[in-house]
């Protein structure tokens, strides 16, 4: 058997057009990302990430049009958040099982056809939005609200999970970290939505799936551990003594390092600017300068740099934004790469199988259960 690497480090797995990381740069379908973080809305790049070119304006907004229409969820999914949208079920679980629900009520979500395939990945785009602002409502005992045409896909979530009009700096900060999540490659989530759809299981299946590796804090639930920390430091003068104590205990702070860059995530210094904007805006700068601290103290004690999750962590509170919901807003994101590597792998199918190097017990003898 060929040499193993523990969790997969390192092994090229598949071939891809959507997405890649070369060196410490991160491109789309081609774009560097700091490209499409300044300039691109977030429905460019689902276009982008789905047919590996920007769209025209008739496309963009035909695209937009289609969101907005598909947002509205049946009736009986608001009853079904009544059963368990309550404080106590995490919005991940909640998340993970709406999306799967979401199925039923598609009458062609079996039909694998190219065509159905991509209504399905409208459908669920649009939707999954209006899945994590509905929940949101629904346990806060709120009325459930409806998209507005005229908004775009960032502002039409902010609309619907808080019921009044976001500012420019909010849309602009939800934007931006929307198109730097969009996709990272071949990480956890998507991986297992490419496994579960080479099976030839159903669009649902695959981001139901993806959604349920999402949910671990080593994947998607980093930020929601981040501003979980910068909460309990609480203040500027704090900072040193409780991360010299974390690193001395030899426990990991969220938020820093990455598995694949070494020279820094390209994706952080605009979640960094957009933590700076906003928390100016909102009056928490306290907590932008409790993250520098901290990106500072790991810096220099542990060489490791901030990643994506660090800065989005202000960026999301300081809009106001609960703080389990971070990782439902990540999935947000991220579907429109899940259904891009979806439909990829359906396009060359090969169903995934590694092996695994045995390393129990051998040659053992079955013993009747009166001898054991």
């Amino acid at each position: 058997m060929s040499e193993q690497k523990k969790g997969l480090e390192g092994v090229i797995a598949s071939e891809t057009r959507i997405s890649s990381i070369v060196g410490d740069q991160l491109t789309y379908a081609g774009y560097k990302i700091d490209d499409l973080a300044e300039n691109a809305l977030f429905e460019e790049v689902i276009f982008l990430l789905w047919n590996f070119r920007l769209p025209n304006q008739d496309e963009l907004t035909d695209l937009q049009q289609q969101l907005t229409e598909h947002m509205s969820l049946n009736p009986r999914m608001y009853s079904h958040f009544e059963d368990y949208a309550t404080d106590k079920i995490h919005p991940m679980a909640g998340l993970r099982t709406s999306l799967s629900y979401l199925a039923h009520f598609d009458e062609k979500s079996e039909d694998m056809s190219d065509e159905v395939n991509m209504k399905k990945a409208i459908r669920i785009q649009a939707k999954i939005a209006s899945l994590v602002a509905a929940f949101s409502r629904v346990r806060q005992g709120k009325e459930v609200l409806k998209p507005k045409a005229e908004y775009s896909y960032a502002k039409n979530f902010l609309y619907m999970l808080f019921g009044e009009e976001p500012t420019d700096v909010q849309v602009e900060g939800f934007n931006k970290a929307l198109v730097l999540h969009a996709d990272h490659e071949l990480n956890a989530s998507t991986f297992t939505a490419r496994v579960c759809v080479a099976t030839l299981s159903d669009m649902y299946s695959g981001v139901t799936a993806a959604a349920g590796a999402l949910k671990g804090p080593l994947h998607g639930g980093a930020n929601e551990q981040v501003i979980k920390m910068i909460t309990e430091i609480g203040s500027l003068d704090k900072v040193d003594e409780y991360i010299y104590n974390k690193l001395e205990n030899k426990e990991k702070i969220m938020g820093m390092g990455h598995r694949v860059y070494k020279s820094g995530d390209p994706r952080a210094k605009f979640l960094k600017e957009m933590s700076r904007k906003l928390t100016e805006e909102n009056g928490k700068k306290e907590f932008f300068e409790i993250s520098l601290r901290i990106a500072e103290i790991v810096e220099k004690e542990k060489g490791l740099l901030p990643n994506v999750d660090f800065f989005s962590a202000t960026v999301y509170d300081t809009m106001g934004i609960e703080h389990d919901l971070f990782t439902p807003i990540f999935a947000i994101s991220r579907t429109s790469g899940w259904i891009a590597h979806i439909l990829e792998q359906y396009s060359d199918n090969r169903l995934i199988r590694p092996r695994a190097e045995y390393i129990g017990e051998t040659d053992r003898k079955y013993t009747p259960i009166e001898e054991r």
